[in-house]
């Protein structure tokens, strides 16, 4: 049988401006990868949106895997802009093979 290591799986909604904010502060918050995936529509308690480029409003989905401590550092780093830049972070336990990556 595989052995799991159980990690926090961290997904961030930002707009695309911010992935370089979001992006270094999951550099400087230890974890080692991440995966940008554009978002083209979505909806919201303001309601339904799309994809935008023209003035700017596309999203992104930042995806990472991290423990349970680098997870704490991200969020921390993130919580003073959450509310103000529209960010929505969630993050879950799961399982992954090959826990020292994370």
């Amino acid at each position: 049988m595989i052995e799991t290591v159980i990690r926090k799986r961290i997904e961030i909604l930002a707009d695309t401006p911010l992935v370089k904010v979001v992006t270094k502060a999951i550099d400087e918050a230890g974890i080692t990868g991440w995966t940008v995936l554009p978002v083209q529509s979505g909806s919201g308690r303001d309601g339904a949106w799309r994809e935008e480029r023209v003035t700017g409003s596309d999203k992104s989905l930042i995806l990472t895997v991290a423990s349970q401590e680098r997870a704490e550092k991200l969020s921390e780093a993130l919580a003073p802009i959450l509310s103000s830049h529209g960010l929505l972070l969630t993050m879950w336990d799961v399982e992954v093979i090959r826990g020292e990556r994370f």
